[in-house]
């Protein structure tokens, strides 16, 4: 048994994938708080769905694009099993994770969207680094970045790990409180390799909405 807060049908608003239509799973639970979290309703509230009823759910959408996020999916050993099963089935699976617990186990099929968490953010030392040593060409590493000390903190990282050679980097805003251009003009300026993104669903619907 899985405990979901939520299965809904939106556009992608992040990743290499944004703007396709995508199933989203999102789990319950969380073994992090971040000072920007956006999903703190998914910390306890869901309730219990087995695998087959998780699956039997996606079907009703007619989509082949799934990501499984929450909260913090991997919380939930069972995520594993999920997403292997998926993947059997032929859907494109996205897994979105925090970055903290260990990513070796999964699927070699799942694209990994992993965050590494910023000092902002006060979670930066929950940061697995070993799961670097797991990400394939076609994963993400996705920064987001509230302050200056975040963005010099990201380019020492991406530098020590580098980064931008073994998969996807994203760079985003805490939504709110780094202006986009303030971010883009730092990149530009360093002239990184990494893609800038925005939240888009937060801009087509209103930033609080549940569901998309």
């Amino acid at each position: 048994m899985l405990k979901v807060n939520e299965i809904y049908f939106s556009i992608q608003g992040e990743s290499t994938k944004a703007g396709l239509p995508c199933v989203f799973v999102r789990l319950t639970y969380c073994n992090l708080r971040c000072s920007y979290c956006d999903t703190e309703y998914a910390f306890f509230e869901g309730k219990d769905y087995t695998i087959d009823q998780i699956i039997d759910e996606i079907k009703k959408f007619q989509c082949n694009l799934v990501e499984i996020t929450g909260g913090e999916p991997l919380f939930q050993n069972e995520s594993i099993d999920l997403m292997k099963r998926l993947c059997n089935d032929g859907f494109e699976v996205l897994l979105e994770t925090g970055g903290s617990l260990p990513i070796n186990k999964i699927d070699e099929k799942v694209k990994i969207i992993m965050d590494l968490k910023c000092p902002s953010s006060g979670m930066v030392k929950k940061n697995l680094y070993e799961n670097i040593n797991f990400l394939k060409p076609e994963d993400e590493v996705k920064f987001v970045i509230g302050t200056r000390e975040d963005y010099d903190w990201t380019k020492e990282t991406l530098k020590n790990y580098n980064l931008s050679a073994k998969c996807n980097v994203l760079f985003s805003v805490v939504f709110g409180k780094l202006e986009p251009v303030t971010l883009v003009e730092w990149i530009l300026t360093d002239k990184l390799d990494v893609r800038f993104q925005l939240q888009m669903h937060k801009f087509i619907w209103e930033p609080n909405t549940k569901g998309v």
